[in-house]
């Protein structure tokens, strides 16, 4: 488990910064949340695994019209600790 840890927070890392450096991407560009499907079946790894997988950047995405840009403030908590409170 300890691998996965690693392996997300250095995954979120780099698109917090890669988010930081570039531009917003267009809509064509993005996942759509909507489209992104897990099996619930998987274990506990493999759904966090394909979750990050298809939905590409989880600091920005969309769903439907609407373009998702995920910011947080210094003192609240970041990305990695809310997608581990809904994933885990």
């Amino acid at each position: 488990m300890h691998h996965l840890q690693d392996l997300i927070f250095n995954k979120f890392k780099s698109w917090r910064n890669q988010n930081e450096q570039t531009e917003s991407p267009t809509q064509d560009t993005l996942v759509d949340i909507r489209d992104v499907h897990v099996d619930p079946n998987l274990p506990k790894d493999e759904r966090i695994k394909e979750y990050l997988r298809q939905i590409k950047n989880p600091y920005c995405f969309k769903c439907g019209s609407f373009t998702v840009h995920a910011r947080f403030s210094k003192d609240g908590p970041t990305l990695e600790e809310c997608l581990k409170q809904i994933l885990l």
